[in-house]
């Protein structure tokens, strides 16, 4: 049994901490659960009552220094609409969107926050695709139905889940 039971929250270190939160409360829609200005940090969850905090903030300082090397920072959201509708908050925010894909298994947008972190909103499709599997889709032009119709066809195309390709280690 592994020891890991899921991911518990992703922390980002922010040169202006002011303009970082606003965008995760206002634009991502999460809510601050704990905050303590004086020391700059803050703690966001999009589900509070199951999850104190998926992500931390905080302000640089000389004792915190920024992270490095992070891929990305990923969201799960409840419905297409919610997909559709961050979709259209990124435009009017002048948010900069890198890409808007199937991976299969879920659609997903791919933005940059206001301090040039790379964030993912997706929504889970239950589809089984194989990963590193991605393909651009238009969520202005196609409807949910041509969306969910592409992504599922990469089932038999794509091929199932493969597990590990590379030894693991394990506690033999």
């Amino acid at each position: 049994m592994p020891l890991i039971s899921n991911l518990g929250h992703v922390g980002i270190i922010c040169d202006d901490f002011l303009k970082m939160r606003d965008f995760y409360t206002r634009v991502l829609g999460l809510t601050v659960t704990d905050e303590d200005p004086e020391r700059g940090s803050c703690f966001l969850s999009a589900d509070p009552d199951n999850e104190h905090h998926e992500l931390a903030l905080g302000s640089a300082n000389e004792s915190r220094h920024r992270t490095r090397d992070v891929g990305q920072v990923s969201f799960i959201v409840s419905s297409m609409d919610a997909l559709r509708e961050l979709n259209r908050r990124f435009k009017e925010e002048g948010t900069p969107i890198l890409r808007t894909v199937t991976h299969g298994i879920s659609h997903s947008i791919y933005y940059e926050d206001p301090e040039g972190n790379v964030g993912e909103v997706y929504y889970k499709t239950g589809y089984v695709v194989k990963q590193g599997f991605s393909r651009a889709i238009d969520l202005d032009a196609q409807s949910d139905e041509e969306i969910f119709a592409f992504s599922q066809s990469f089932e038999a195309t794509e091929g199932p889940f493969q597990g590990a390709k590379l030894p693991v280690a394990s506690d033999d």
